[in-house]
């Protein structure tokens, strides 16, 4: 216990009833009866107890200080005369003898009411973290993000991991998100950057002989904020294995998480082993994504030969993606709701229609269908459709016709009854991800997932692209995502270790030997020393706590995080340095015409 006080706030009980207590915390609520009684509600980290003021000398000490003023309060328990239930510490209250100040709180308005911090504007919430952080809903989510990384750190432990830390300080790394940069003073004109993922180093530790790697490992981009990604940095549960195929690393993840989830979880259903694999293309065209929530039970159908020649023009020379669900009782005004959300979110209209409890086609473009019976049936049979039926179409190449397809899956699984089992957490392996895609911006080939994947089929198939006897976006990559519930918790795979195939590899984006050993000096380099197959993946911790708190945006279950705007408003960062700093590493400032 700490030299300052005998209990903390949330342990006292009926048991100990007599004893004299010296408490501390912060002054949260005061409530005068008349003018000689007054009830003090303490908080600290643990819990609240009730201090119950009739002396009229403290009265009027209390009464002087503002809410959020740390005391020190010497008294003796007693119980309380109104229980309450919902206070672990309700049975009981402290009589006080004396009180002393430890820190004043000079504010007589708080920004926000501390329990209800949650309701303020986020800005505010952001500048004023630290009153934030006091809020015990807030801070249980902190307690959490630490009782789920220890969780991690022990079980990766007991798997044989040795917990190695990577770099910070490193070289640019030319593909991928931007680089946050750092000019090096010792070398002008030159910067290091921090890592946008520990990559290298992890693959380079298994050139070193190290046979399992893992670490909590901050990675660090510039890039966009979004609900499940935070701007600036994250972290993520980094690890690597040698001499190891993916079914090795899919044996540990599958060991590792659902535990951890079914003990710290919102739900405690967590998937067991082995999770269910679907191959990309098939996630595409199953759920419209390649990260499916599989705890909705709808499908998307691909209905483009059923609709052709329907005479509706959205449809023609289009590929058409349907979305049936049964049982649906919703109006024409929440349907149309629904699919303005769908359009919100892709930019690409969503049509419906009902089939309803008479056999027939109602609402929306039903009267596209029921001018072609003859298709009515084929269109029935391919859906599967019963009478009460709700069928949401989306239309247009078929990235944006499955894009679109797979958000009104996703909307109508959580508005419909009884299609969207909430309360469990749902892993999936996604596998088999073509290794290059052809551009949307260059049109030409490029990588499609991870450069350093190991093609499926290795050099063979390469140089059978080469030869033009395979199509490039044929060939696979071993490498594979580790969904939950809709969210992509990871990517991982088999790494390319063999020098020869990375370069026939980068050899059919155009990219020559000379370039590859450039780019990536020291992964090619310890690689002709002789490296072993190893593979690894990296599930983002963040995204993980925000998962199992059941919060909505990633902001709630990190202590200090930024704005959307990449901004720290408590700090004041990015912030002006003065001119003598950048001198010292050689910077100069150009303003913009």
């Amino acid at each position: 216990m700490n030299q300052s006080r005998t209990h903390n706030c949330g342990e006292l009980r009926r048991n100990n009833i007599g004893e004299s207590v010296t408490l501390v915390g912060w002054i949260e609520n005061t409530r005068e009866v008349g003018g000689n009684l007054m009830f003090v509600v303490l908080r600290d980290f643990y819990g609240k107890t009730q201090i119950t003021i009739e002396n009229e000398e403290l009265f009027a000490f209390v009464k002087s200080l503002n809410k959020e003023t740390t005391v020190s309060v010497n008294g003796t328990v007693r119980e309380r005369s109104s229980i309450n239930p919902n206070m672990p510490t309700g049975e009981i209250e402290i009589e006080p003898t004396s009180i002393e100040v430890l820190g004043a709180c000079t504010h007589q308005e708080l920004p926000f009411e501390i329990n209800r911090s949650k309701e303020a504007d986020e800005t505010l919430r952001l500048k004023y973290r630290y009153l934030d952080l006091r809020n015990p809903e807030v801070k249980q989510n902190i307690i959490l993000r630490c009782n789920v990384v220890s969780a991690l750190r022990a079980a990766m432990t007991e798997h044989g991991f040795l917990e190695i830390t990577t770099p910070i300080l490193t070289a640019s790394s030319p593909d991928g998100a931007r680089d946050y940069l750092v000019p090096a003073r010792k070398h002008p004109g030159k910067f290091y950057a921090l890592p946008q993922a520990p990559q290298q180093f992890k693959q380079l530790l298994m050139a070193s002989g190290f046979d399992k790697y893992f670490q909590i490992a901050p990675c660090f981009r510039d890039e966009d904020a979004r609900g499940d990604r935070s701007p600036g940095e994250f972290y993520q549960l980094d690890m690597e294995m040698a001499f190891a195929t993916k079914e090795d690393v899919f044996g540990v993840i599958e060991d590792v998480l659902p535990p951890v989830f079914a003990k710290y979880g919102t739900y405690n259903i967590a998937s067991e082993a082995p999770f269910v694999r679907i191959p990309f293309l098939e996630s595409m065209e199953l759920y419209g994504t390649d990260k499916p929530d599989l705890r909705i039970d709808l499908l998307v159908k691909d209905v483009t030969e059923e609709v052709a020649g329907i005479g509706f023009g959205p449809f023609e020379g289009n590929v058409v993606k349907a979305v049936p669900v049964s049982n649906v009782n919703l109006t024409r005004k929440v349907i149309d709701k629904l699919c303005a959300d769908i359009e919100a979110q892709t930019e690409n209209k969503a049509y419906w229609l009902r089939y309803d409890e008479n056999k027939a086609f109602v609402g929306g473009i039903a009267k596209f269908i029921n001018n072609n019976p003859d298709m009515q049936e084929a269109f029935i049979e391919k859906l599967g459709l019963e009478p009460g039926s709700l069928v949401v179409l989306a239309a247009g190449n078929l990235k944006t016709a499955q894009k679109t397809a797979g958000v009104a899956r996703k909307v109508l699984g959580a508005a419909c009854e009884g299609h969207m089992d909430v309360e469990k957490y749902e892993f999936c392996w996604i596998v088999d991800f073509p290794m290059y895609e052809i551009g949307d911006e260059s049109g030409e080939l490029e990588f499609c997932h991870n450069p350093f994947s190991m093609p499926a089929g290795g050099m063979d198939v390469l140089l059978a692209a080469e030869r033009g006897e395979i199509d490039p976006l044929d060939i696979m990559a071993d490498q594979y995502d580790l969904v939950c519930n809709g969210v992509e918790l990871s990517s991982g795979a088999v790494r390319n270790h063999n020098p020869e195939i990375m370069i026939k590899a980068f050899e059919l984006v155009k990219l020559g030997e000379e370039e590859v050993k450039a780019k990536f000096p020291a992964m090619y380099n310890a690689f002709t020393y002789g490296a072993p197959p190893h593979a690894g993946i990296a599930p983002g911790v963040d995204r993980m706590v925000m998962l199992l708190s059941g919060e909505e945006t990633i902001r709630e279950i990190i202590p200090f995080p930024m704005n959307k705007n990449a901004q720290d408003i408590m700090m004041g960062a990015p912030s002006t340095v003065e001119q003598k700093q950048l001198d010292e590493i050689h910077i100069a400032i150009v303003k913009e015409d």
